[in-house]
């Protein structure tokens, strides 16, 4: 067996997340199905690097997949887009060795959340409509606060299987971009919903609802139903995934 790494974008409107379920739509089982065709009907299963949830977007997502013969990486992405739906995109593939793993190699993940202040039919399912105005310097400052190691249980989706809520957050920002707005945060590990529930907190900060200060006081209790309410998915991409060994190439 040859364990490729998998590079793919999708659009997640369509689906009920990245991880397969009953009854339900995934990314995950789209891409399985499609290896499963390739190989006669086998079963193919993939590891990805995360979950997303439902309606949540990947710019960049990786997975890693076991096949029963080589393939030049060049033609398994050209066969996967010949196969795969027009909301998802095989980027390009990258034989390892078989001890790499999608999700506990990553070093670094990126999130990105868009907002728009106008009205606009084509960002609809890409980004978050807020007509409110914002303080976005206060909504940066209180960013800050959100930089290091810490327990961040405050912002995550309570009754979640995890062994620690504590993650590193490398970086966290607003950023503009002509008449739309995104927050960026990069980590080594992120919880459940935990990159909604920040966003709606710092809205709630730049609404004036909280203070820069009051993020200290948030993730030091934490306490979910401290933090603000979760923004809608729709906004949210998981930007991009950093490994040593394809750093390296």
């Amino acid at each position: 067996m040859q364990r490729y790494f998998v590079q793919v974008a999708y659009r997640g409107t369509a689906y009920n997340g990245w991880q397969s379920q009953p009854n339900a739509s995934s990314v995950q089982e789209t891409i399985e199905r499609c290896f499963s065709k390739v190989f006669g009907n086998t079963a193919i299963p993939i590891v990805g690097c995360g979950r997303t949830d439902a309606g949540v977007h990947a710019k960049s997502y990786f997975f890693h997949v076991d096949l029963p013969q080589d393939w030049v990486e060049e033609h398994l992405c050209f066969k996967l887009n010949r196969m795969l739906p027009p909301d998802i995109s095989a980027y390009s593939a990258y034989k390892v060795s078989s001890d790499v793993h999608a999700r506990f190699h990553a070093t670094k993940r990126t999130y990105r959340y868009f907002i728009h202040h106008q009205k606009d039919p084509f960002q609809q399912d890409q980004s978050w409509y807020f007509q409110q105005p914002l303080d976005f310097t206060a909504m940066n400052a209180a960013a800050q606060r959100l930089l290091g190691t810490k327990d961040f249980g405050s912002f995550s989706k309570l009754h979640t299987v995890v062994k620690t809520n504590i993650c590193t957050v490398f970086h966290a920002e607003w950023v503009q971009i002509e008449d739309q707005w995104y927050f960026e945060i990069s980590a080594n590990r992120f919880l459940r919903n935990m990159v909604r529930a920040m966003v709606g907190t710092l809205i709630e900060v730049g609404l004036g609802n909280l203070t820069v200060e009051d993020i200290d006081t948030i993730i030091e209790a934490k306490d979910r139903s401290e933090a603000a309410v979760s923004v809608p998915a729709h906004g949210l991409f998981l930007w991009e995934i950093t490994y040593p060994f394809l750093t390296e190439k």
